[in-house]
């Protein structure tokens, strides 16, 4: 199923240097696979996250398209393991995004997980054999 969606990047207010949790960013990226992008919505921040190749970007589900924070230039050669965080900047988009980061990398481990959950669940199906109808 092909989704478009259009998102607006308001004008900078602030970026830092941060380092993501290594199982998080291995996830995302499993998740991501060769795909385009992956729609990962945080139901206990009504947040929705959109992950491309490129970047993260989180967006408020009750505040329309406007990018909130974005994850950016991720640096995974410079770790010397796969169990290292991942060096990223985070940029932050309005006053309030720099308090909401430390929630926020928390429960987009969960999202991604109960994604990642979904999408590995077995399903069994069974074919059903009907009489052919006589006419």
């Amino acid at each position: 199923m092909i989704v478009e969606e259009t998102f607006y990047r308001p004008d900078e207010v602030a970026r830092e240097a941060r380092t993501l949790p290594a199982a998080t960013y291995n996830l995302a990226r499993r998740l991501l696979g060769g795909g385009a992008c992956v729609f990962v919505p945080i139901r206990g921040m009504q947040v929705l996250a959109v992950l491309d190749a490129e970047e993260f970007i989180f967006v408020d589900r009750e505040g329309g398209r406007s990018i909130d924070i974005a994850w950016q230039r991720f640096r995974p050669g410079e770790r010397t393991a796969l169990a290292e965080p991942v060096p990223y900047e985070a940029v932050y988009y309005s006053a309030t995004a720099a308090q909401t980061m430390p929630r926020l990398q928390s429960e987009f481990q969960k999202a991604l997980a109960q994604l990642a959950d979904r999408a590995t669940a077995q399903v069994t199906a069974q074919v059903v054999k009907l009489p052919m109808r006589q006419r």
